[in-house]
């Protein structure tokens, strides 16, 4: 209990605070809650003029901020007099631009700001959405904000607040350089407020705004405001990680985890562990963790949930559902039930109940009845949207997600739960980094709510604890750029202040900010290795003679029987290309290594066309695929021919099963009895080799006794000579290395005809200009070249979606496509593509992403109105059916571009009015549903 002296020393504070910040005094009086030391900071440096940098975890209440940032805009409004005509009033029209990375936020936030401000202030401009733009305050995403600044839109008149959330996201490798666009573009009378994750580097960030933007406070903040407390599950038992506050500090590990875990480990490799059935003769019993119902009864009767269970997989989302359904599990009272019930009902009633059955609604609803869903981006967006509510309103209380979820809008938990440390990123499997984990479990613990939140990480043999308290206390997110010049960017900034001004702005990116920074190290570092080249050289030195000119033999020799050895191999190769090319349809042969070993029947030969021979083929596994000259060591041999019916299709299992017992039933061994997997080397002597073999013998330094010492200080100084060579090459590729490939583009451009020789962009520049979207160049060259005249609205819609589209992984056979039209549109598109490639690759540039064929099914056949399953089932994926959600996102991504091509002018009439056609058929059923939502 304070005494009544330190109550008034604080109310002379708080009155004196109040005096100097009286917006933030009438702002903090409306929230309810008492503002943190940082929102506080941080609003006092906003009230004062600066720019502010916010950089706080997940959950603290960063967006406090930005509102405030909102109510600085919209403060003293309905008192200001009106201006006279000719005057200019800055606070007569102030406007606060709030800007998100994804469309569910913005749309989250303009609901908020609406509750709070009311619909008449507030405005949303999305791809989606326009209502109110020309309001004070207008929530959008930051590409909106990034169009508008280039096309120097009159809605910027007034523009005092821009806030960026979330503006780590300009590290995203695909559209974190919009980011520094916007920032860079923003005219110097904006007030900017960034609000960002916490990141290792906020000085450096910092710094950079400085430069860009003039004085900018930073603020940052590692208190959580509710406590997270790490545990891990072993088996059945749960564990602190930590035991205490201050051994999390120093990464000390539980030792009673410890113990445990290592004899779990230790019991595994001796063969008592859990599992041991049908593997344990193999390699010891294989463990099995926690089945995953039995983990959120474990949550449920220890109050720990709603819970977010991380699962790095779609389908072991879906899964994970479906095994708790099989267990029996129930998490929901009878009115929460019906409550659930309710809302779903009433959000998808303008879905045909055809598409609902498609789209495995009733057993969807079966959980959320239950308290289960999963949440990933191949769910339809309204069953996401309709999870989320229901989670956030605490009436489904298990959500399995993928890391989407992290990034996504304000979902907060009781309890997150980890599956695994390893996630999938497209390309390989990959580690969770520090930053991913704490954006994880940072979901944990709903302010107001909960007292503490809790992250769980499920053990497995491959798991180390002290791994995970690695992760857990780390504070190592560092802020990278992602920003590089793209073809639409380029005109657009020689459009609006010139090619040298515009290079001097590329000079002022966040990504050479960075790039000149680290070359300050690499020099320093060059100059050691210099130093240490010296002292290399002494040691290497030798009485007998040159010992350079000796180490100069031996090097050259092990660099010739490396060429020789790298010449067999081309030569196995070229042998394996060439048995291939010979196969024929039935022809049995035998795969010799790899995965897909074994016997297999040719289905399609692939001869003819370009790149390696990639024959199809089944094996006696039932494995339909490609096989490449890379899974054949030695060259390919016919061991026997079987008939292939003419119509096989290898996609139906039981077609695939029942050739695959013809392969098996020739009786041919499966792997023939394995001699040494490399083909013996050409005997014979080298001549060079033995040249020079001769005169490294006769070398006066051949005969020293320390020679091998001597030549192992000398291949230490070649390994540092050739490293500090690499480090030269980066000092020099990083100093300016934006403006050098600005001067690439713009010479691209200049030859294409998008820029003129003195600099002015032409017609078709500006049309560049207009299409946004990764492949902008190609999209301009179809629209110059006529690619997409004359095609139906159905065609046009599977056209274009060639250059939009990205499947998820590579497929080895290229889609198929509709006849006629579609297909030879496609075909010129590629054309064009290889055109483009080749002018990039040589001036160095990073190459256009090539064509992918695999949304045009299924586009063009929602175009054309048929049923949401024949287009979900045309769809060329690995796993079989196109997921809804994927479905969802392709074909508005698609609707976005048509949109673009409906409104460039550089598009004929005739193809503006089909691509409004186009739009039009596409956006029915489900996509009509999602525009409205």
């Amino acid at each position: 209990m304070s005494s009544p002296a330190e109550r008034y020393a604080a109310a002379r504070r708080k009155a004196a605070q109040a005096a100097q910040f009286p917006a933030l005094d009438e702002f903090a009086l409306d929230l309810g809650f008492d503002l943190d030391d940082f929102q506080r900071e941080a609003c006092q440096s906003l009230e004062r003029g600066s720019g502010v940098l916010v950089c706080a975890p997940t959950g603290a209440g960063k967006t406090v901020v930005g509102e405030f940032a909102v109510h600085l805009a919209l403060r003293g409004r309905p008192d200001d007099p009106p201006p006279a005509e000719d005057a200019v009033t800055p606070t007569a029209r102030r406007k606060c631009f709030y800007t998100t990375p994804i469309k569910a936020l913005s749309n989250q936030k303009y609901h908020d700001l609406v509750a709070r401000y009311g619909a008449e202030q507030v405005g949303l401009l999305t791809g989606d959405n326009a209502i109110n733009g020309d309001a004070p305050v207008v929530v959008m995403t930051t590409e909106v904000l990034r169009n508008m600044l280039y096309a120097g839109s009159s809605t910027l008149q007034g523009l005092a607040y821009v806030v960026m959330d979330e503006v780590h996201y300009l590290a995203d490798r695909f559209r974190g350089g919009v980011w520094e666009e916007v920032i860079i573009h923003l005219p110097a009378s904006v007030t900017l407020i960034s609000l960002s994750a916490t990141v290792s580097n906020a000085e450096e960030f910092a710094d950079w705004l400085v430069t860009v933007r003039g004085e900018t406070a930073v603020v940052v903040s590692e208190h959580r405001p509710v406590p997270l407390w790490q545990h891990m599950l072993v088996g059945k038992r749960m564990f602190d990680l930590f035991h205490d506050a201050d051994a999390a500090r120093k990464h000390d590990v539980h030792p009673e985890l410890l113990r445990y875990t290592r004899d779990q480990t230790r019991r595994l490799e001796l063969g008592e562990g859990r599992g041991a059935g049908p593997g344990a003769g193999r390699r010891g019993p294989r463990w099995r963790g926690p089945m995953r119902p039995d983990i959120v009864d474990r949550l449920d009767r220890e109050g720990l949930l709603p819970a977010i269970l991380f699962i790095f997989s779609r389908a072991g989302c879906a899964a994970a559902v479906q095994q708790c359904l099989a267990a029996g599990l129930r998490l929901t009272s009878a009115e929460e039930r019906a409550e659930i019930r309710r809302v779903v009902e009433s959000r998808v009633t303008a879905i045909p109940g055809e598409d609902l059955s498609v789209l495995g609604y009733w057993e969807w609803l079966d959980g959320l009845e239950r308290g289960l869903a999963a949440h990933h981006a191949g769910m339809l967006p309204v069953f996401k949207e309709i999870v989320e509510e229901l989670f956030v309103r605490g009436l489904v209380k298990a959500v399995f997600a993928t890391e989407t979820l992290a990034l996504g809008i304000n979902m907060p938990a009781r309890c997150v739960v980890l599956e695994r440390l390893v996630k999938y990123n497209g390309e390989a499997h990959v580690d969770l980094t520090p930053g991913e984990y704490t954006q994880l479990t940072g979901r944990a613990g709903r302010r107001g709510i909960d007292v503490e939140g809790h992250a769980v990480v499920v053990w497995s043999p491959e798991t180390d604890p002290r791994h995970v308290a690695g992760l857990a206390s780390t504070r190592t997110y560092p802020l990278r750029s992602s920003f590089r010049p793209s073809y639409n960017m380029a005109v657009n900034l020689v459009g609006t202040v010139g090619a040298e001004p515009a290079r001097a702005l590329l000079e002022s990116s966040f990504a050479q900010f960075q790039a000149d920074r680290s070359v300050v190290g690499l020099a320093r570092q060059v100059q050691r290795n210099t130093e240490t080249i010296e002292a290399y050289g002494a040691e290497a030195a030798c009485h007998h003679g040159d010992f350079d000119e000796y180490f100069a033999l031996r090097v050259a020799i092990a660099d010739r029987e490396k060429a020789i050895a790298r010449q067999g191999q081309t030569q196995r190769k070229a042998a394996a290309v060439a048995s291939l090319e010979r196969l024929r349809v039935g022809d049995v042969i035998r795969v010799p290594s790899g995965r897909r070993a074994g016997l297999a029947v040719v289905l399609d030969p692939a001869t003819g066309g370009f790149g390696e021979p990639r024959p199809l083929v089944l094996t006696q596994d039932r494995w339909a695929g490609r096989v490449s000259p890379g899974d054949f060591t030695t060259p390919a041999e016919v061991l026997a021919r079987i008939r292939v019916p003419k119509h096989f299709n290898h996609r139906s299992p039981g077609a695939r099963r029942d050739l695959a017992a013809e392969v098996s039933g020739t009786g041919l061994d499966r792997h023939g009895g394995r001699r040494g997997g490399r083909s013996r080397q050409v005997t014979g002597e080298d001549h060079r080799i033995t040249q020079l073999r001769t005169e490294l013998r006769n070398h006066p330094c051949h005969a020293c006794p320390e020679r091998e010492e001597h030549a192992r200080w000398a291949e230490r100084r070649r390994r540092l000579e050739r490293d500090t060579e690499e480090l030269r090459e980066r000092v020099s590729g990083r100093t300016g290395s934006l403006a050098r490939t600005f001067d690439r583009i713009v010479a691209l451009l200049t030859e294409r005809g998008y820029l003129a020789v003195d600099g002015a962009v032409t017609d078709a520049g500006r049309m560049l200009g207009r299409i946004w979207t990764e492949a902008d160049l190609l999209v301009a060259e179809c629209l110059r070249r006529g690619v997409w005249d004359g095609l139906s609205p159905a065609e046009l819609a599977a056209a274009v979606s060639v250059v939009v589209f990205e499947a998820r992984r590579d497929v080895d056979e290229r889609a198929s496509l509709p006849r006629g039209p579609v297909a030879d549109a496609v075909d010129e598109t590629l054309k064009l593509w290889g055109e483009i490639e080749a002018d990039e690759a040589a001036r160095g540039l990073t190459a256009t992403r090539e064509p992918d064929l695999g949304f045009a099914w299924p586009v063009y056949r929602w175009a054309r109105g048929e049923a949401l399953a024949k287009v979900l089932g045309s769809g060329h994926e690995i796993d079989g059916e196109m997921p809804a959600g994927d479905f969802v996102r392709w074909a508005r991504q698609v609707v976005d571009l048509l949109g673009q091509i409906a409104d460039s002018g550089g598009a004929t009439t005739e193809l503006r009015s089909t691509a409004r056609q186009a739009i039009a058929a596409v956006n029915r059923g489900v996509l009509a549903y999602h525009t409205s939502a």
